[in-house]
């Protein structure tokens, strides 16, 4: 199956401390806390959770919707949940930032 292009993604970089890593992962990923919320929002199409092979402790989250506008949205209908969730997994990071906000090619 093909998946739909997406209109707007978003990159962010977490730096994790070692014994906070499965936490972490649990939270960002497939299963977790984050896309959990993310999928309630109409025009989510997906995030990836990258570990970086060179540099332990270093992730990257890729977020994709199908356009800003559907993203916006999400954040408006849900900033309560977003917010709480942010400070709840606030302790899992060292150091976070975006790192921009991108169109699929």
């Amino acid at each position: 199956m093909v998946e739909p292009m997406a209109g707007y993604v978003y990159v962010w970089e977490f730096r994790v401390a070692a014994a906070q890593r499965a936490a972490f992962e649990r939270r960002y990923g497939a299963d977790g806390d984050w896309i959990a919320l993310f999928r309630r929002g109409e025009g989510y199409l997906g995030t990836a959770l990258l570990r970086d092979r060179n540099e332990d402790g270093r992730y990257l989250t890729i977020d994709r919707w199908r356009d800003e506008a559907a993203f916006r949205a999400f954040r408006a209908q849900f900033d309560v949940e977003y917010r709480r969730l942010d400070a709840a997994c606030e302790g899992l990071t060292v150091a976070e930032r975006s790192l921009g906000d991108y169109s699929e090619a």
